[in-house]
Protein backbone atom coordinates (compact mmCIF):
# COMPACT_ATOMS: atom_id res chain seq x y z
CA UNK A 1 0.00 0.00 0.00
CA UNK A 2 1.37 3.64 -1.02
CA UNK A 3 0.26 7.29 -0.30
CA UNK A 4 0.56 9.58 -3.02
CA UNK A 5 0.94 12.96 -1.90
CA UNK A 6 0.47 15.73 -4.33
CA UNK A 7 -2.13 18.65 -6.00
CA UNK A 8 -4.85 16.63 -6.81
CA UNK A 9 -6.87 18.07 -9.60
CA UNK A 10 -9.68 16.02 -11.24
CA UNK A 11 -13.34 15.86 -11.73
CA UNK A 12 -15.01 13.55 -9.17
CA UNK A 13 -18.30 11.52 -9.99
CA UNK A 14 -19.83 10.75 -12.60
CA UNK A 15 -21.12 14.30 -13.78
CA UNK A 16 -22.69 15.69 -17.07
CA UNK A 17 -20.66 17.74 -18.90
CA UNK A 18 -22.50 21.05 -17.99
CA UNK A 19 -22.00 19.96 -14.32
CA UNK A 20 -18.26 19.50 -14.68
CA UNK A 21 -17.63 22.73 -12.84
CA UNK A 22 -19.41 21.12 -9.47
CA UNK A 23 -17.64 18.63 -9.77
CA UNK A 24 -13.90 19.81 -10.18
CA UNK A 25 -11.52 19.15 -7.48
CA UNK A 26 -8.58 21.33 -6.50
CA UNK A 27 -6.62 20.10 -3.14
CA UNK A 28 -3.27 21.47 -3.10
CA UNK A 29 -2.33 18.98 -0.38
CA UNK A 30 -4.01 16.08 -1.31
CA UNK A 31 -3.12 12.37 -1.07
CA UNK A 32 -3.81 8.80 -2.89
CA UNK A 33 -4.15 5.66 -1.32
CA UNK A 34 -3.14 2.70 -3.57
CA UNK A 35 -3.38 -0.55 -2.81
CA UNK A 36 -1.40 -4.08 -3.55
CA UNK A 37 -4.02 -4.47 -6.61
CA UNK A 38 -4.19 -0.81 -7.83
CA UNK A 39 -7.07 0.68 -6.55
CA UNK A 40 -7.74 3.88 -4.80
CA UNK A 41 -8.64 3.49 -1.02
CA UNK A 42 -8.35 7.33 -0.15
CA UNK A 43 -8.99 10.16 -2.16
CA UNK A 44 -8.70 13.87 -0.11
CA UNK A 45 -6.99 16.22 1.85
CA UNK A 46 -3.63 14.93 3.50
CA UNK A 47 -4.00 16.19 6.60
CA UNK A 48 -7.75 13.93 6.63
CA UNK A 49 -5.50 10.72 5.83
CA UNK A 50 -7.66 7.82 7.81
CA UNK A 51 -5.75 6.46 11.09
CA UNK A 52 -4.79 3.47 9.18
CA UNK A 53 -3.49 4.24 6.35
CA UNK A 54 -0.63 6.31 7.99
CA UNK A 55 1.99 3.42 8.53
CA UNK A 56 1.66 3.14 4.81
CA UNK A 57 4.57 4.06 2.74
CA UNK A 58 4.29 7.98 1.46
CA UNK A 59 5.42 8.80 -2.03
CA UNK A 60 5.77 12.89 -1.87
CA UNK A 61 5.02 14.71 -5.22
CA UNK A 62 4.68 17.43 -4.90
CA UNK A 63 4.34 20.19 -5.87
CA UNK A 64 3.34 18.41 -8.32
CA UNK A 65 -0.10 17.81 -9.83
CA UNK A 66 -1.56 14.39 -9.59
CA UNK A 67 -4.59 14.26 -12.50
CA UNK A 68 -6.18 10.96 -14.01
CA UNK A 69 -4.90 9.54 -16.94
CA UNK A 70 -5.59 11.07 -19.99
CA UNK A 71 -7.82 9.34 -22.40
CA UNK A 72 -7.20 9.03 -26.07
CA UNK A 73 -10.97 8.03 -28.35
CA UNK A 74 -9.42 8.22 -31.31
CA UNK A 75 -5.66 7.26 -32.15
CA UNK A 76 -4.43 5.47 -35.51
CA UNK A 77 -1.36 3.00 -34.83
CA UNK A 78 -0.35 2.39 -38.44
CA UNK A 79 -0.08 6.11 -38.59
CA UNK A 80 2.83 6.70 -36.38
CA UNK A 81 5.03 7.35 -38.25
CA UNK A 82 3.00 9.57 -40.53
CA UNK A 83 2.87 12.41 -38.04
CA UNK A 84 2.81 15.86 -40.18
CA UNK A 85 2.70 14.17 -43.47
CA UNK A 86 2.03 16.83 -46.04
CA UNK A 87 -0.90 16.00 -48.36
CA UNK A 88 -1.64 18.84 -50.11
CA UNK A 89 -5.32 18.89 -50.05
CA UNK A 90 -7.96 18.04 -47.67
CA UNK A 91 -8.55 14.28 -46.33
CA UNK A 92 -9.00 11.99 -49.22
CA UNK A 93 -6.31 13.54 -50.79
CA UNK A 94 -3.79 12.86 -47.68
CA UNK A 95 -4.91 9.63 -47.50
CA UNK A 96 -4.40 8.99 -51.19
CA UNK A 97 -0.77 10.30 -51.40
CA UNK A 98 0.16 10.02 -47.39
CA UNK A 99 -1.52 7.53 -45.85
CA UNK A 100 -2.30 4.74 -47.25
CA UNK A 101 1.37 4.44 -48.87
CA UNK A 102 2.36 4.24 -45.24
CA UNK A 103 -0.12 2.16 -43.83
CA UNK A 104 1.29 -0.54 -46.49
CA UNK A 105 4.46 -0.68 -44.73
CA UNK A 106 3.33 -2.28 -41.73
CA UNK A 107 3.00 -5.33 -43.69
CA UNK A 108 6.27 -6.66 -42.66
CA UNK A 109 6.43 -7.84 -39.38
CA UNK A 110 9.77 -6.77 -38.46
CA UNK A 111 8.37 -2.69 -39.14
CA UNK A 112 5.09 -3.69 -37.49
CA UNK A 113 7.17 -4.79 -34.23
CA UNK A 114 9.15 -1.15 -34.40
CA UNK A 115 5.99 1.05 -34.95
CA UNK A 116 3.98 -0.78 -32.35
CA UNK A 117 6.95 -0.30 -30.10
CA UNK A 118 6.97 3.35 -31.16
CA UNK A 119 3.23 4.09 -30.41
CA UNK A 120 2.98 2.52 -26.83
CA UNK A 121 6.39 4.60 -26.12
CA UNK A 122 4.47 7.91 -27.38
CA UNK A 123 1.45 7.21 -25.63
CA UNK A 124 3.59 6.76 -21.91
CA UNK A 125 5.15 10.18 -22.86
CA UNK A 126 2.24 11.68 -23.46
CA UNK A 127 0.24 10.35 -19.95
CA UNK A 128 -2.29 8.40 -22.29
CA UNK A 129 -3.15 5.79 -19.65
CA UNK A 130 -6.20 4.16 -22.34
CA UNK A 131 -7.38 4.50 -25.93
CA UNK A 132 -9.40 3.84 -28.32
CA UNK A 133 -6.55 3.03 -30.93
CA UNK A 134 -7.44 2.97 -35.14
CA UNK A 135 -5.43 -0.59 -36.00
CA UNK A 136 -3.78 -1.89 -38.80
CA UNK A 137 -5.27 -3.82 -41.80
CA UNK A 138 -2.30 -6.35 -40.89
CA UNK A 139 -2.96 -9.08 -38.34
CA UNK A 140 1.25 -9.85 -37.48
CA UNK A 141 1.20 -6.30 -37.07
CA UNK A 142 -2.35 -6.07 -35.14
CA UNK A 143 -1.37 -9.35 -32.69
CA UNK A 144 2.68 -6.90 -32.10
CA UNK A 145 0.41 -3.98 -30.98
CA UNK A 146 -1.46 -6.06 -28.52
CA UNK A 147 1.87 -7.71 -27.67
CA UNK A 148 3.20 -4.87 -26.88
CA UNK A 149 0.69 -2.91 -25.27
CA UNK A 150 0.20 -5.58 -23.09
CA UNK A 151 4.44 -5.29 -22.28
CA UNK A 152 3.93 -1.59 -22.00
CA UNK A 153 0.93 -2.12 -18.91
CA UNK A 154 -1.16 0.25 -20.93
CA UNK A 155 -5.01 0.34 -21.64
CA UNK A 156 -6.27 -0.50 -25.26
CA UNK A 157 -9.18 -0.93 -27.20
CA UNK A 158 -8.37 -1.87 -31.06
CA UNK A 159 -9.17 -3.59 -33.85
CA UNK A 160 -7.84 -4.06 -37.51
CA UNK A 161 -8.80 -1.64 -40.24
CA UNK A 162 -11.06 -2.95 -42.46
CA UNK A 163 -11.28 -2.09 -45.96
CA UNK A 164 -13.09 -4.05 -48.99
CA UNK A 165 -12.75 -1.85 -51.45
CA UNK A 166 -11.33 1.71 -52.50
CA UNK A 167 -8.04 3.61 -54.93
CA UNK A 168 -5.59 1.64 -56.00
CA UNK A 169 -2.96 3.29 -53.23
CA UNK A 170 -5.39 1.32 -51.02
CA UNK A 171 -4.99 -1.99 -53.00
CA UNK A 172 -2.41 -3.59 -49.91
CA UNK A 173 -4.59 -2.47 -46.95
CA UNK A 174 -7.85 -4.22 -48.68
CA UNK A 175 -9.51 -7.71 -48.49
CA UNK A 176 -12.29 -10.10 -49.68
CA UNK A 177 -15.54 -9.69 -47.48
CA UNK A 178 -15.01 -13.40 -46.06
CA UNK A 179 -11.51 -12.65 -45.47
CA UNK A 180 -12.33 -9.69 -43.54
CA UNK A 181 -14.67 -11.25 -41.42
CA UNK A 182 -12.43 -14.33 -40.90
CA UNK A 183 -9.71 -11.54 -39.53
CA UNK A 184 -12.14 -9.88 -36.93
CA UNK A 185 -13.44 -13.13 -35.60
CA UNK A 186 -10.29 -14.45 -35.24
CA UNK A 187 -8.83 -11.30 -33.92
CA UNK A 188 -11.93 -11.39 -31.27
CA UNK A 189 -10.89 -14.89 -30.26
CA UNK A 190 -6.99 -14.28 -29.62
CA UNK A 191 -7.01 -10.70 -27.95
CA UNK A 192 -10.72 -10.00 -26.69
CA UNK A 193 -9.82 -9.96 -22.71
CA UNK A 194 -6.95 -11.60 -23.12
CA UNK A 195 -5.07 -10.55 -20.06
CA UNK A 196 -8.42 -11.18 -17.95
CA UNK A 197 -10.54 -13.90 -19.58
CA UNK A 198 -11.93 -14.18 -16.16
CA UNK A 199 -12.59 -10.97 -15.40
CA UNK A 200 -13.55 -8.93 -18.28
CA UNK A 201 -15.00 -6.09 -16.78
CA UNK A 202 -10.83 -5.40 -15.48
CA UNK A 203 -9.52 -6.01 -18.68
CA UNK A 204 -6.79 -3.79 -20.46
CA UNK A 205 -6.71 -5.37 -23.58
CA UNK A 206 -10.26 -5.27 -25.83
CA UNK A 207 -11.22 -5.59 -29.09
CA UNK A 208 -13.49 -3.50 -31.99
CA UNK A 209 -15.04 -3.57 -35.09
CA UNK A 210 -12.71 -0.83 -37.33
CA UNK A 211 -13.77 -0.27 -40.66
CA UNK A 212 -11.86 2.79 -41.99
CA UNK A 213 -15.24 4.86 -43.15
CA UNK A 214 -17.88 4.21 -45.41
CA UNK A 215 -16.39 4.70 -48.69
CA UNK A 216 -13.39 1.89 -47.69
CA UNK A 217 -16.34 -0.71 -47.68
CA UNK A 218 -18.87 -2.24 -49.16
CA UNK A 219 -23.07 -2.51 -48.43
CA UNK A 220 -22.08 -6.49 -47.66
CA UNK A 221 -19.42 -5.41 -45.26
CA UNK A 222 -21.82 -3.20 -43.91
CA UNK A 223 -24.16 -6.17 -43.41
CA UNK A 224 -21.83 -8.98 -42.45
CA UNK A 225 -20.41 -6.41 -39.77
CA UNK A 226 -23.56 -5.43 -38.46
CA UNK A 227 -24.68 -9.26 -38.00
CA UNK A 228 -21.03 -9.80 -36.47
CA UNK A 229 -21.73 -6.91 -33.91
CA UNK A 230 -24.70 -8.05 -33.10
CA UNK A 231 -23.50 -11.47 -32.15
CA UNK A 232 -20.68 -10.39 -30.01
CA UNK A 233 -22.01 -7.08 -28.16
CA UNK A 234 -23.03 -9.61 -24.68
CA UNK A 235 -18.87 -10.18 -25.18
CA UNK A 236 -18.33 -6.70 -25.19
CA UNK A 237 -16.93 -6.18 -28.26
CA UNK A 238 -16.69 -2.17 -29.69
CA UNK A 239 -17.13 -0.44 -33.08
CA UNK A 240 -15.25 2.82 -34.15
CA UNK A 241 -14.52 4.55 -37.45
CA UNK A 242 -14.99 7.87 -38.63
CA UNK A 243 -18.31 9.90 -39.22
CA UNK A 244 -18.49 13.36 -41.18
CA UNK A 245 -15.00 14.62 -41.05
CA UNK A 246 -14.72 16.85 -44.27
CA UNK A 247 -17.47 18.30 -46.51
CA UNK A 248 -15.80 19.70 -49.10
CA UNK A 249 -17.98 20.78 -51.80
CA UNK A 250 -18.43 18.16 -54.58
CA UNK A 251 -14.80 16.44 -53.31
CA UNK A 252 -15.79 16.05 -49.95
CA UNK A 253 -16.47 12.60 -47.39
CA UNK A 254 -19.90 13.30 -46.74
CA UNK A 255 -21.29 14.44 -49.95
CA UNK A 256 -18.85 11.11 -51.38
CA UNK A 257 -20.49 8.48 -49.01
CA UNK A 258 -24.65 10.09 -49.28
CA UNK A 259 -23.62 10.10 -53.12
CA UNK A 260 -21.84 6.46 -53.44
CA UNK A 261 -24.34 4.62 -50.89
CA UNK A 262 -27.92 7.09 -51.99
CA UNK A 263 -28.71 7.65 -47.83
CA UNK A 264 -30.42 10.95 -46.90
CA UNK A 265 -27.68 11.19 -43.95
CA UNK A 266 -23.73 9.78 -43.07
CA UNK A 267 -24.81 8.03 -40.27
CA UNK A 268 -27.12 5.82 -42.19
CA UNK A 269 -24.50 3.96 -43.13
CA UNK A 270 -23.59 2.66 -39.88
CA UNK A 271 -26.96 2.53 -38.84
CA UNK A 272 -28.56 -0.48 -40.71
CA UNK A 273 -29.86 1.90 -43.52
CA UNK A 274 -27.17 1.92 -45.99
CA UNK A 275 -29.34 1.25 -49.31
CA UNK A 276 -29.93 3.98 -51.52
CA UNK A 277 -32.74 6.01 -49.81
CA UNK A 278 -31.70 5.23 -46.47
CA UNK A 279 -33.93 1.67 -45.97
CA UNK A 280 -33.73 -0.40 -43.15
CA UNK A 281 -31.35 -3.44 -44.54
CA UNK A 282 -29.13 -4.27 -41.91
CA UNK A 283 -27.98 -4.23 -38.31
CA UNK A 284 -27.13 -1.11 -36.76
CA UNK A 285 -23.58 -0.58 -35.56
CA UNK A 286 -24.41 2.17 -32.85
CA UNK A 287 -24.38 1.89 -29.14
CA UNK A 288 -22.89 2.23 -25.73
CA UNK A 289 -19.55 0.88 -27.27
CA UNK A 290 -19.66 2.54 -30.40
CA UNK A 291 -17.51 5.26 -30.81
CA UNK A 292 -17.16 7.65 -34.00
CA UNK A 293 -14.39 9.65 -35.02
CA UNK A 294 -15.19 13.55 -35.79
CA UNK A 295 -18.86 14.02 -36.26
CA UNK A 296 -18.00 17.52 -37.83
CA UNK A 297 -20.78 17.96 -40.60
CA UNK A 298 -23.57 16.57 -38.57
CA UNK A 299 -26.95 17.15 -38.65
CA UNK A 300 -29.56 17.55 -36.11
CA UNK A 301 -31.06 14.56 -36.63
CA UNK A 302 -27.77 12.89 -36.54
CA UNK A 303 -26.75 13.91 -33.08
CA UNK A 304 -30.13 12.93 -31.87
CA UNK A 305 -29.27 9.67 -32.85
CA UNK A 306 -26.33 9.47 -31.87
CA UNK A 307 -27.38 10.31 -28.26
CA UNK A 308 -30.45 7.97 -28.28
CA UNK A 309 -27.83 5.20 -28.79
CA UNK A 310 -25.39 6.14 -26.49
CA UNK A 311 -23.00 6.09 -29.17
CA UNK A 312 -19.83 8.38 -28.77
CA UNK A 313 -18.11 11.04 -30.43
CA UNK A 314 -14.49 11.14 -30.38
CA UNK A 315 -13.71 15.16 -30.60
CA UNK A 316 -10.35 15.84 -33.12
CA UNK A 317 -9.79 19.19 -33.35
CA UNK A 318 -6.03 19.25 -33.80
CA UNK A 319 -6.60 17.08 -36.69
CA UNK A 320 -9.29 19.07 -38.42
CA UNK A 321 -7.10 21.82 -38.24
CA UNK A 322 -4.54 20.33 -39.72
CA UNK A 323 -6.98 19.10 -42.75
CA UNK A 324 -8.81 22.09 -43.32
CA UNK A 325 -12.04 19.91 -42.11
CA UNK A 326 -13.93 23.00 -40.24
CA UNK A 327 -14.85 23.03 -36.61
CA UNK A 328 -17.40 20.47 -35.14
CA UNK A 329 -20.24 22.82 -33.22
CA UNK A 330 -19.89 22.55 -29.80
CA UNK A 331 -22.13 24.05 -28.37
CA UNK A 332 -24.81 22.09 -30.45
CA UNK A 333 -23.22 19.02 -30.18
CA UNK A 334 -23.25 19.20 -26.20
CA UNK A 335 -27.00 20.23 -26.02
CA UNK A 336 -28.18 16.89 -27.93
CA UNK A 337 -26.44 14.56 -25.05
CA UNK A 338 -24.23 13.42 -26.76
CA UNK A 339 -20.96 11.74 -24.91
CA UNK A 340 -17.59 14.45 -26.31
CA UNK A 341 -14.39 12.82 -25.43
CA UNK A 342 -11.28 13.97 -27.35
CA UNK A 343 -8.85 12.19 -29.80
CA UNK A 344 -5.38 13.12 -31.07
CA UNK A 345 -6.20 11.56 -34.65
CA UNK A 346 -2.22 10.92 -34.91
CA UNK A 347 -1.14 11.18 -36.93
CA UNK A 348 -3.70 13.34 -38.78
CA UNK A 349 -3.66 15.15 -35.49
CA UNK A 350 0.53 15.99 -35.11
CA UNK A 351 -0.08 16.11 -31.21
CA UNK A 352 -0.04 13.09 -28.95
CA UNK A 353 -0.47 14.84 -25.81
CA UNK A 354 -4.31 15.10 -25.07
CA UNK A 355 -3.84 18.11 -23.13
CA UNK A 356 -2.28 20.16 -26.37
CA UNK A 357 -5.66 18.57 -27.96
CA UNK A 358 -7.78 20.98 -25.08
CA UNK A 359 -5.84 23.53 -26.05
CA UNK A 360 -6.51 23.00 -29.63
CA UNK A 361 -10.88 22.47 -28.25
CA UNK A 362 -10.59 25.70 -26.39
CA UNK A 363 -9.26 28.08 -29.13
CA UNK A 364 -11.46 26.56 -32.17
CA UNK A 365 -14.46 26.81 -30.41
CA UNK A 366 -13.91 30.62 -28.98
CA UNK A 367 -13.37 31.43 -32.49
CA UNK A 368 -16.65 29.63 -34.06
CA UNK A 369 -19.01 32.44 -35.36
CA UNK A 370 -21.58 33.70 -33.42
CA UNK A 371 -23.89 32.79 -31.77
CA UNK A 372 -21.80 29.67 -31.63
CA UNK A 373 -18.78 30.62 -30.37
CA UNK A 374 -18.14 29.51 -26.51
CA UNK A 375 -14.86 29.89 -24.33
CA UNK A 376 -15.05 26.51 -22.88
CA UNK A 377 -15.09 26.04 -18.92
CA UNK A 378 -11.49 24.51 -17.96
CA UNK A 379 -13.47 22.03 -15.86
CA UNK A 380 -15.08 20.86 -19.39
CA UNK A 381 -11.88 20.50 -20.94
CA UNK A 382 -10.60 18.08 -17.98
CA UNK A 383 -14.01 16.64 -18.41
CA UNK A 384 -13.31 15.64 -22.03
CA UNK A 385 -9.16 14.36 -21.63
CA UNK A 386 -10.31 12.15 -19.14
CA UNK A 387 -13.80 10.78 -17.67
CA UNK A 388 -15.72 11.86 -20.89
CA UNK A 389 -12.91 9.04 -22.70
CA UNK A 390 -13.84 6.32 -19.93
CA UNK A 391 -17.65 7.00 -20.45
CA UNK A 392 -17.39 6.69 -23.66
CA UNK A 393 -15.15 3.15 -23.90
CA UNK A 394 -17.72 2.38 -21.00
CA UNK A 395 -15.44 1.78 -18.15
CA UNK A 396 -15.89 4.88 -16.02
CA UNK A 397 -16.70 2.60 -13.33
CA UNK A 398 -12.87 1.59 -13.78
CA UNK A 399 -11.14 4.68 -14.49
CA UNK A 400 -11.18 8.15 -15.77
CA UNK A 401 -10.89 10.01 -12.60
CA UNK A 402 -9.15 9.80 -8.88
CA UNK A 403 -12.16 8.83 -7.05
CA UNK A 404 -12.02 5.84 -4.38
CA UNK A 405 -12.71 2.57 -5.99
CA UNK A 406 -11.33 3.34 -9.13
CA UNK A 407 -8.50 2.20 -10.89
CA UNK A 408 -4.95 3.95 -9.69
CA UNK A 409 -4.53 5.61 -13.26
CA UNK A 410 -2.80 8.77 -12.64
CA UNK A 411 -0.24 10.97 -13.89
CA UNK A 412 2.48 13.05 -12.19
CA UNK A 413 2.55 16.32 -13.95
CA UNK A 414 5.48 18.64 -12.19
CA UNK A 415 5.85 21.93 -13.27
CA UNK A 416 9.56 22.77 -12.63
CA UNK A 417 10.04 20.29 -15.55
CA UNK A 418 8.56 22.90 -17.79
CA UNK A 419 9.32 26.48 -17.04
CA UNK A 420 6.71 27.83 -19.40
CA UNK A 421 4.12 25.73 -17.68
CA UNK A 422 5.97 27.11 -13.31
CA UNK A 423 5.02 30.60 -14.21
CA UNK A 424 2.20 30.14 -15.84
CA UNK A 425 0.86 28.35 -13.13
CA UNK A 426 2.41 31.09 -11.28
CA UNK A 427 0.31 33.66 -12.26
CA UNK A 428 -2.84 31.60 -12.63
CA UNK A 429 -4.70 32.99 -9.56
CA UNK A 430 -5.45 30.30 -6.84
CA UNK A 431 -8.98 29.54 -8.26
CA UNK A 432 -9.68 25.83 -9.40
CA UNK A 433 -10.77 26.54 -12.68
CA UNK A 434 -7.45 29.16 -12.92
CA UNK A 435 -4.96 26.15 -12.47
CA UNK A 436 -6.89 23.34 -14.18
CA UNK A 437 -6.85 26.12 -17.21
CA UNK A 438 -3.19 26.92 -17.25
CA UNK A 439 -2.37 22.99 -16.62
CA UNK A 440 -4.04 22.16 -19.47
CA UNK A 441 -3.10 25.05 -21.95
CA UNK A 442 0.58 24.93 -20.90
CA UNK A 443 1.93 21.15 -19.60
CA UNK A 444 3.93 19.39 -22.13
CA UNK A 445 5.34 15.93 -22.17
CA UNK A 446 8.66 16.78 -20.01
CA UNK A 447 6.24 17.98 -17.32
CA UNK A 448 4.87 14.31 -17.20
CA UNK A 449 7.30 12.95 -14.50
CA UNK A 450 5.08 9.56 -13.78
CA UNK A 451 2.85 7.32 -15.47
CA UNK A 452 0.57 5.22 -13.33
CA UNK A 453 -1.76 2.05 -14.82
CA UNK A 454 -3.75 0.61 -11.81
CA UNK A 455 -1.14 1.62 -9.20
CA UNK A 456 1.61 0.74 -10.96
CA UNK A 457 4.63 3.32 -12.53
CA UNK A 458 4.95 2.52 -16.52
CA UNK A 459 8.05 3.98 -18.01
CA UNK A 460 8.49 4.56 -22.38
CA UNK A 461 12.18 3.12 -21.69
CA UNK A 462 11.52 -0.35 -19.71
CA UNK A 463 9.08 -2.21 -21.66
CA UNK A 464 7.98 -5.76 -19.72
CA UNK A 465 6.31 -4.43 -16.94
CA UNK A 466 2.53 -5.08 -18.29
CA UNK A 467 0.02 -7.90 -17.69
CA UNK A 468 1.54 -10.69 -19.02
CA UNK A 469 5.28 -9.73 -18.21
CA UNK A 470 6.67 -13.30 -17.29
CA UNK A 471 3.82 -15.45 -19.53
Amino acid sequence: MHVHRGHLLHITGSPAIRKARDALVCESDGALVVDALGRILYSGPYRRLPDRFRIAVVRDHRPAFLIPGFVDAHVHFPQVFSVAAYGGGTLLNWLDRCIFPAESRLSDPAFARRAAQAFCSARIRAGTTAAMVFGSAFPEAQDALFEETALSGLRMVSGRGIQTRGPVTAAPLMTGEREAEDMCRAEFERWHCADQPDRPDHARLQVALVPRFSLSVTTQTLRWLGDLYDELRNKGVYFHSHLSENDAPGTGEVDAVCRDFGTARYLDTYDGAFLPGSIPSGRSLLGRRSILAHAVHCTDSELARLADTGTSIAHCPTSQLFLGSGTMPWLRTVRSGVTVALGSDVGAGDEWLISRVANDCFKVHISEKAPAATAIDPAALLFTATIAGARALDMEARFGNLDAGKDADFLVVDPRRWAPLSKSLDSAGGSAESLAFALLMTMRESAITGVYVAGREISAGEPGAGVFAGS
